[in-house]
């Protein structure tokens, strides 16, 4: 069986198939985390670069394994890997995650993989945020290549934003409202020469919004230079979620950009539901990533972490509750992404039904 053949059965068996179109309309949008979902992707982690210790990098996939095989009980996961580890792969996955053989190199499938969109006809495209290692901070060569992998795979039409960023940078309500961070976005390693006014223009397009809500944000901290997926989400029109400290650090670069964004939304007239931190969390160092709200909404649950805080693991649960009462919230232990600088919401990515 010749390859694009066997891809194509694959799709097939997932349900994508060979029905979709070219893009007929310039009009496209990318619906809400909380629309149904076709299936959850995730990439396989094996970069020696980034995981110089083998002992290390065998704890992250077991993870990775874990987070995509708690995922596969509410909707099909597949896994992106190159196919020389597929055979270590298989024994640690369910049966609802499936491997495709597209290369790797780190897990962060919310910046690298592909954006799915439907066009004016209800079909999906892809629209093209080109992945530079945030700011080429990080050396690669597969992992820019993802959506284009995976365009070519599932035959959709890949659309040029023009952009250079990563999806965890920016967070939308599917009903035309984006909020980002302007330190991840007008900045010089990702879209040098650009005006704000202009990146803003080119994120619209791509997620068919109309209105754009900026905060500062905080430059050269962290590796992303502060996406916002860690801090505030959106739980639905005019609905927000913040994962605050429970106590004022005024010292603390984070704390005021933090406190920044919080009064910028507050400013536009947000309903802002704020969730603590946790205070006695199992790892201690400053830069674990400490954050409830970097959840993933599947099709009938939330998956978040907990920290081992009972107190505001349990607020946490509640709020989860209250903005998502029709799902199950799932919580679990996953301090090793926390560790590398992200969560669950930055090792997975969402592929709307049609």
């Amino acid at each position: 069986m010749k390859r694009r053949t066997l891809l194509q059965g694959m799709a097939a068996g997932l349900g994508f198939g060979g029905t979709i179109s070219s893009a007929q309309s310039k009009t496209f949008f990318v619906p809400a985390e909380e629309a149904p979902h076709e299936c959850t992707f995730m990439q396989w982690p094996v970069s020696r670069k980034v995981y110089s210790h083998s002992g290390f990098l065998k704890l992250v996939q077991a993870k990775i394994a874990e987070v995509a095989n708690l995922i596969a009980e509410f909707e099909p996961v597949v896994m992106l890997a190159d196919a020389e580890h597929h055979a270590q792969i298989a024994p640690l996955l369910s049966g609802n995650v499936t491997l495709w053989n597209i290369p790797t190199e780190d897990l962060w499938c919310r910046d690298s993989g592909p954006i799915f969109a439907i066009d004016g006809a209800g079909n999906r495209v892809i629209q093209h945020i080109k992945f530079n290692g945030w700011g080429n901070k990080q050396t690669h060569a597969h992992d820019s290549q993802i959506a284009p992998r995976v365009a070519e795979l599932l035959n959709l039409p890949l659309l040029d934003t023009s952009l250079k960023g990563e999806g965890g940078g920016i967070e939308q309500d599917g009903h035309g409202l984006l909020m980002a961070h302007e330190s991840s976005w007008v900045i010089r390693n990702r879209n040098p020469g650009r005006s704000r006014e202009d990146v803003e223009n080119a994120l619209l397009q791509a997620f068919g919004a109309s209105k754009m809500i900026w905060a500062p944000g905080l430059k050269d901290y962290d590796i992303t230079d502060y996406h916002i997926d860690a801090l505030a989400r959106f739980t639905g029109p005019g609905g927000v979620l913040m994962n605050l400290p429970p106590e004022p650090l005024p010292d603390d670069p984070f704390y005021n950009a933090m406190i920044e964004t919080y009064d910028v939304l507050i400013a536009r007239g947000l309903d802002v539901d704020v969730i603590p931190e946790p205070n006695r969390r199992r790892v201690k160092s400053y830069d674990f990533v400490a954050s409830y709200v970097n959840y993933y909404v599947c099709n009938g649950a939330v998956i978040t972490s907990e920290f081992g805080d009972a107190e505001t693991d349990a607020k946490a649960r509640q709020a989860l509750m209250a903005h998502f009462p029709e799902r199950e919230i799932v919580m679990m232990n996953a301090d090793i992404l926390g560790e590398l600088g992200g969560g669950i919401h930055c090792a997975t990515q969402q592929m709307p039904r049609a």
